[in-house]
Order: C-alpha cells, then sequence, then structure tokens
C-alpha cells in the first residue's frame, strides 16, 4: 500500500511476490518509493539477516512471542528486535526452507499452514509456548489473487482469532497488523485534509481487494471479547531504515512509514497496560519518539477504528 501526494502523479506497479513501486512527481518526474503489501513469503533483505543485536527490553517484563507471518519483512524485524531484548520468539512460516531465516533473527521457528494447517495446531502452538502475545503480521501480499488473499488475509485472520479462544489457560494478547484507512469505505475521519481525502480514495481503488479482506477481519475481531486485542494501522511501508520516530493516532496519511519502525511499535504493544485493548492505533512517519507517543495515544483510549461491524 502507498501513498502520495495528491497534486502529484500516483502509480502503483505491483509484481507477483505484492511488491511495487509507488511513483510520484510532476510529470512523473520526481520521487519514487519502493513499497509492498505485506507478504509472508517475501524475500528477506540482507540487513534482515543479520544476527540480532542485544537490546534492553522496553520494559523488565520478558514475555514469550508467536509472529504468525513470521518470514515477512516486518515480522522479521520484530523477530530480531524481540530476541535480541531477550523475549522468548516463535515464527510461524509456511515453507521448511524459510528455517534459516528465522533462525539468524534469533527466533524459532514453526511450519504450520493458515490455509492448510487446523484452528487446533495453532491452539497446540500457543499453549506449549505458553504465548504472552500473537503477532498477526500475515498476508498473501497480493500473491494468488483474491481467492488468496481472503484465504489468508482474512479466513487465517479468523482461524487465529479462533486458536486464541481455543486456549484454555490464560489466552495471549492479539496484536493485528493491519492498514491506516482500512474501514473507513465511503467515510473520511474528521481530521482528514483534503490532501489525505484525495491520497486516500486512489489508494482505496488501487488496492480495493487488500482493503476488503483486511476490513471483514478487523469486524470480526472488534466483536471478540474473550481475549486483548490491538489493531496496529501502519500506512505506506518502505525499506528505509527506521528512525525510532513516528506520528501515532489520529494521523494524516501523507508520510510513509519504515517497516522497522513498524516493528518497533509492534514490540511496544506486547507490554503496554491492558486498558489498550480494544484499540485500532494508526501509525505513519513523523517526529515523536514512538514508545511514548503509543503510550500517550492509549492514555487517551481512543481508537481510529471507524468501521461497523
Amino acid at each position: 500500500m502507498a501513498y502520495a501526494n495528491p497534486d502529484m502523479r500516483f502509480e502503483f506497479e505491483g509484481s507477483r511476490t505484492g511488491s511495487g513501486e509507488c511513483k510520484y512527481g510532476a510529470g512523473g518526474k520526481g520521487l519514487t518509493h519502493r513499497v509492498s503489501l505485506m507478504s509472508s513469503g517475501a524475500t528477506p533483505n540482507a540487513e534482515l539477516q543479520k544476527p540480532p543485536k542485544a537490546r534492553p527490553s522496553p520494559t523488565p517484563t520478558m514475555v514469550n512471542i508467536v509472529i504468525i507471518g513470521g518470514h515477512g519483512n516486518v515480522a522479521l524485524h520484530l523477530a530480531r528486535l524481540a530476541a535480541g531484548a531477550g523475549h522468548t520468539v516463535t515464527s510461524v512460516i509456511r515453507d521448511p526452507s524459510q528455517n534459516e531465516d528465522i533462525l539468524v533473527t534469533g527466533a524459532k521457528p514453526r511450519v504450520l499452514s493458515l490455509e492448510d494447517s487446523p484452528v487446533s495446531d495453532f491452539t497446540n502452538l500457543f499453549t506449549e509456548t505458553k504465548a504472552d502475545v500473537v503477532y498477526f503480521t500475515a498476508g498473501a501480499g497480493g500473491k494468488g489473487g483474491e481467492d488468496r488473499t481472503k484465504a489468508v488475509d482474512y479466513q487465517g485472520a479468523l482461524k487465529t482469532f479462533d486458536a486464541i479462544d481455543g486456549v484454555s489457560t490464560k489466552k495471549p494478547r492479539l496484536v493485528l497488523v493491519s492498514g491506516a484507512d482500512v474501514g473507513n469505505e465511503d467515510r473520511f475521519p474528521e481530521h482528514y485534509t483534503e490532501e489525505d481525502k484525495q491520497i486516500a480514495l486512489r489508494v482505496r481503488k488501487a488496492i480495493a481487494t487488500w482493503y476488503k479482506w483486511k476490513y471483514e477481519a478487523e469486524k470480526v475481531l472488534v466483536k471478540r471479547t474473550s481475549f486483548e486485542w490491538i489493531i496496529l494501522r501502519p500506512g505506506g511501508l518502505t525499506d528505509n531504515p527506521g528512525t525510532g520516530k513516528a506520528d501515532i493516532g489520529r494521523t494524516h496519511i501523507t508520510s510513509t512509514i519504515s517497516r522497522e519502525d513498524v516493528a518497533v511499535a509492534l514490540l511496544h504493544l506486547a507490554t503496554v497496560p491492558s486498558k489498550a485493548a480494544g484499540l485500532a492505533i494508526d501509525m505513519v512517519g513523523g517526529d515523536k519518539l514512538i514508545g511514548p507517543a503509543l503510550d500517550a495515544f492509549v492514555e487517551k483510549g481512543v481508537t481510529d477504528w471507524l468501521g461497523q461491524a
């Protein structure tokens, strides 16, 4: 997904792996951002294959983490950060050939298929690992057409929700990765500028299938009450190095956000207070430190979700 200034040329060029280029500039001359929809089967870049660096945990609490869609680039960043902070991380992948990419992050790979494995296999995994937090970062990434997008982004998400429901001990918190502006349909948040509205209209049209099935998954999740859940909704994604800064909540959608910064936010959400449960949080590039900005938004107790369940 990608955003660009509405008075400039907008292009989204997709590929079979779900990646593409968002080009904008007067007359087609200007900036090009490499962006992509999240795909759990994407090939990680060299930066993601570096061994995890030792990093202090944001809190003294160590948690057990399971990442669904563990081979996506956001997921690989998250695994490196979490393992480096001392958390125990299990990354779920569908292809055993991806094992090494997971191991170098410091996480443990587990092969399961969102499309083929039964709900009970995921419930058993969450129980066995004593998961405190489950991240759903999986996505078809535009690969395989609408049927596969529905199977992974929607049905795979519901399978994860049901698997958490099936845990008989303390149920883990779910953090679902979605996208900014998902679920707004033909409406716009009150804080959107005219520029935001024009961008939203273009992107909603460009990746309508992705928007549709992410929204359908969100509509199911917001009705769940048996476990804590949070939805993180980043804007257009880039592979730029993380800055540790962003705009959080009630955002405009005129700037992109690096995958590494999204991973920083995801890790922070592992240990935020329970009052964050039930919130959808928009995130784009900005100038506020990610942790404090998330804490401030959670403290307000508002949500960015405008959908109709």
